[in-house]
């Protein structure tokens, strides 16, 4: 081959070359985190509280619940580090109304929201953790959310979300249906065959059903008591659980 065309060819795959070095790579686009806060009811009255520290709570969680800065709550109790240790207990100085958070995850594998009672009187997500521990569960709580009925420190109808939302891993509180690996388990304190939700329980229950179902599209036919998944055998949430209310209020978006 004549030189003259030698030099053509390698003119022309050098430009290709270069110029496909030159394309622009495709823009990555992060996941986003949505934050939805229960905003408090009553007077915006500021005062000390003592906290006891949930599985999975962190300073920066505690910061946004109570309003208060990080630093200020590390300055009250003399801590070494941001590190914090399930059931410690915690002075929050100045602390605005508490403000629970529920964090919402980009993720597909959410299909169902299983409601669930605690059957006990009294429960926070720290005794229930120490609970489902002793019952083998060695990522401790099973559920995903607690809504508390003001016992063991915590409010009437106060959202906890548990390690395993925080984490994104599967719960331990259905395994009928496979619902541990593709449904929020949602768990209320009480025994609701022998007594009825607050009403602030059934406020913090729609609320954040609702927000689950439209966040991870969740189809109303899918958000179901653990006792009515095919296979499961039991009366939880409890035979008195006022499903006709619940559902009624959660369609009323």
């Amino acid at each position: 081959m004549p030189k003259k065309f030698v030099k053509i060819i390698l003119s022309l795959q050098l430009i290709f070359l270069l110029s496909s070095c030159a394309t622009t790579p495709p823009k990555i686009i992060e996941p986003t985190i949505e934050n939805i806060y229960l905003l408090p009811q009553g007077p915006l009255i500021r005062q000390n509280v003592c906290h006891e520290v949930a599985p999975g709570e962190t300073l920066w969680r505690l910061s946004k619940m109570y309003n208060v800065s990080i630093e200020n709550i590390m300055k009250e109790n003399n801590l070494p580090s941001t590190i914090l240790e399930k059931g410690q207990r915690l002075i929050i100085p100045y602390a605005a109304p508490l403000r629970p958070i529920v964090t919402l995850y980009p993720s597909n594998k959410w299909k169902y929201i299983i409601i669930h009672h605690s059957a006990t009187d009294i429960g926070s997500s720290y005794s229930i953790d120490g609970l489902h521990k002793k019952r083998g569960f060695e990522r401790g709580v099973g559920y995903h959310f607690l809504i508390d009925n003001g016992t063991r420190g915590k409010e009437d109808g106060q959202l906890e979300a548990t390690p395993r939302w925080i984490k994104q891993q599967n719960g331990a509180h259905c395994k009928a249906g496979g619902m541990n690996h593709m449904g929020i388990g949602v768990c209320l304190v009480g025994n609701f065959s022998k007594e009825d939700l607050s009403e602030k329980q059934m406020e913090s229950l729609v609320y954040l059903v609702r927000e689950l179902k439209r966040y991870y599209k969740v189809p109303l036919s899918n958000i179901m008591g653990h006792g009515q998944v095919y296979g499961a055998a039991t009366e939880c949430p409890g035979t008195r659980f006022p499903w006709r209310e619940f559902k009624k209020k959660l369609s009323a978006e």
